[in-house]
């Protein structure tokens, strides 16, 4: 199910009804877990097992962790966790793409192997739900959180609809405690809660779908190489579509879930304000970056065993994130340029230690960041290395024949959609949203929300899926 739709429309109206009904508290979240299941199966309703696997391996796993004393058998049930999350990741995400490169080496060494035709379905937001439960053992595994109580709260926490299938990525600290006592949403909440909904349809509907992603397609799915004026407008036009499209669908889920009276972390924080990588990833898919951070960088070694170390363990992670995002080595070559620039921010930081820049440096160091991060967008959306190729030799304008494949309408509205999301963030970049709503007169704030409830109406939508949801 898509939120972007009639359909979840009345289906989140049906979960508020139930929700604020006057039952026990059990049975509401007996309704929350009904549906959630609900929402998910609305795709693939098979795939639920994978759910319901997840959630007993982990649970029992954890259970395990506790009443264990000897390390060894700790480190059992840990595994367990692990080799099962991991496994159904690596079957369903990663089968098919470690199938055809280890067809690929064996050719290279001369062995020609025609492996059977596998039709692997990829699960939708399985990368989400698996990290979100391994977080539960390992944090049990590392005696930094206690297991849940009950087995319908980790069961809620895992299922929960708004952040199953493209997070953010909920730590069970974060919201199983919030299932061990009744909760509605206030009136304030509602409507914030709404608001939150409207703003992130309008960024998916109507900035992403509508106004951006023709843009994109026109240029990133042609055969031809295009001109230096279509590659840098279709790569700006994708730097705001996978802004758009994913910062709204985080902003959805946080509001859907802040109406049943739940509170969900900020995924981003104005990322495109970011000066510097490291400033961009605490901005960016903050639950993601924080996951990894937490997981896999430090258990790496971190900044804590000297420099080459520090380097090693960033570009590991940053690959590995690469790849988490997609079975593609254009996913690995988009991280690895990330742990690149992320390990020359570091050594430039230790260079010059004592600088600070200038406002207008700072702008322009901030503008620099943008473009550096435009460059690894065109792997990210490049289907396959040639055309990221050559897109990326267009950039550098190496196809000044190239016939043009934008119109001049595209490029206006390009560059006024990301003129826009630029001077939002910069202007937003040490504020929140809820303290510039709190301190904007309601007449405004009831202004724009009409406008972009509007817009959302108008838009020529489909109910595209959001991008998020492939990885």
């Amino acid at each position: 199910m898509v939120f972007n739709t009639l359909t979840f429309a009345a289906f989140f109206a049906c979960v508020l009804l139930l929700h604020n009904l006057p039952l026990p508290w059990t049975a509401r979240k007996v309704n929350l877990l009904l549906a959630s299941y609900v929402f998910y199966s609305a795709w693939n309703p098979p795939f639920v097992v994978l759910l319901w696997i997840s959630t007993v391996v982990d649970w029992y796993a954890a259970q395990g962790l506790v009443k264990s004393d000897r390390p060894a058998a700790r480190r059992a049930w840990m595994l367990l966790s692990v080799v099962a999350n991991l496994g159904m990741l690596l079957y369903f995400k990663y089968g098919n793409f470690l199938l055809e490169n280890f067809t690929a080496l064996l050719q290279a060494a001369g062995v020609q192997y025609h492996p059977p035709h596998t039709d692997i379905v990829l699960p939708v937001g399985i990368s989400f739900y698996t990290f979100a439960t391994m977080s539960y053992t390992l944090d049990v595994y590392l005696r930094r959180a206690l297991p849940a109580r009950n087995f319908l709260d980790y069961a809620l926490f895992v299922t929960f609809f708004p952040h199953l299938v493209a997070g953010p990525i909920m730590r069970p600290t974060e919201l199983v405690p919030q299932f061990e006592q009744p909760r509605r949403a206030t009136g304030r909440m509602l409507a914030f809660g709404l608001g939150l909904m409207t703003l992130g349809l309008f960024d998916k509907v109507v900035l992403a779908d509508t106004l951006l992603a023709h843009t994109v397609e026109r240029v990133y799915d042609a055969t031809q190489a295009p001109g230096a004026l279509d590659a840098w407008i279709a790569t700006l036009a994708f730097s705001g579509q996978i802004f758009c499209d994913f910062a709204g669908y985080s902003t959805t889920a946080i509001g859907a879930a802040l109406c049943l009276g739940f509170a969900m972390p900020d995924n981003f924080r104005f990322p495109y304000a970011a000066v510097g990588f490291s400033d961009f990833w605490r901005r960016w898919h903050i639950t993601l970056s924080s996951w990894l951070r937490d997981y896999l960088y430090i258990p790496l070694g971190g900044n804590r065993h000297g420099p080459a170390r520090t380097y090693l363990a960033l570009m590991t992670t940053m690959l590995l994130g690469g790849l988490w995002h997609g079975a593609n080595w254009t996913f690995v070559a988009w991280g690895g340029l990330h742990g690149l620039y992320l390990s020359a921010e570091r050594a430039l930081r230790a260079r010059f230690a004592g600088y600070r820049p200038a406002p207008w440096a700072l702008l322009g160091l901030g503008l620099l960041t943008y473009l550096l991060v435009d460059v690894t967008w065109v792997f990210f959306r490049a289907k396959d290395f040639p055309t990221a190729w050559r897109v990326l030799t267009g950039m550098l304008g190496a196809h000044a024949g190239a016939k043009p494949r934008l119109e001049a309408s595209a490029v206006i509205i390009t560059l006024t959609v990301i003129t826009g999301i630029l001077v939002t963030h910069w202007a937003m970049r040490r504020r929140t949203l809820e303290s510039v709503v709190a301190r904007t007169p309601a007449p405004v704030i009831a202004g724009a929300w009409s406008v972009m409830l509007f817009l959302i109406v108008i838009s020529q939508g489909t109910g595209n899926a959001f991008i998020y949801f492939q990885f």
